[in-house]
C-alpha cells in the first residue's frame, strides 16, 4: 500500500502536468506557437507554415493561446485592416519545454527506429 506521501508526491506532480497540457495540449498550439517566434505574424503565414492546419482549427488556437497571454493579436488600422500576432513575453517560459520536447523527440525516434 502506496504511503500517504506518496499519494500527495503524484497529486502534486499531476496536478501543475495537467494544467500544462491543457494549454498546449493538442497537435496545433506548439507548432502554432514556433511559427510565430521565427517571425510568421500574419493568419495567412501561419496557416502555410504548418502543414494540414485549416483556417478554422488556427482561428481557435489563436483565440485559445491569447486568451492564456502567450500571444498577443494586434489590429492595425490601415486599409485593409490588418491583425498581426506576437509572442507575449510570458511565452518565453515555453522555450525550455519545447527543446526538451524536440530533443527527447529526436531521440525517441532513434529508439524505436533502431534495430535490435
Amino acid at each position: 500500500m502506496a504511503s500517504k506521501n506518496t499519494y500527495c508526491d503524484c497529486i502534486d506532480t499531476i496536478k501543475p502536468v495537467r494544467d500544462t497540457l491543457d494549454v498546449i495540449n493538442g497537435k496545433w498550439k506548439l507548432p502554432i506557437i514556433i511559427s510565430i517566434r521565427v517571425g510568421n505574424e500574419r493568419f495567412t503565414d501561419i496557416q502555410e507554415s504548418i502543414p494540414g492546419i485549416t483556417p478554422k482549427v488556427l482561428a481557435k488556437e489563436l483565440k485559445d493561446l491569447e486568451q492564456h497571454k502567450l500571444i498577443r493579436r494586434t489590429i492595425i488600422a490601415e486599409y485593409p485592416i490588418k491583425i498581426s500576432y506576437t509572442i507575449e513575453p510570458y511565452a518565453d517560459t515555453l522555450t525550455p519545454i519545447i527543446y526538451a520536447l524536440k530533443d527527447w523527440g529526436l531521440n525517441h525516434r532513434k529508439v524505436v527506429t533502431e534495430r535490435v
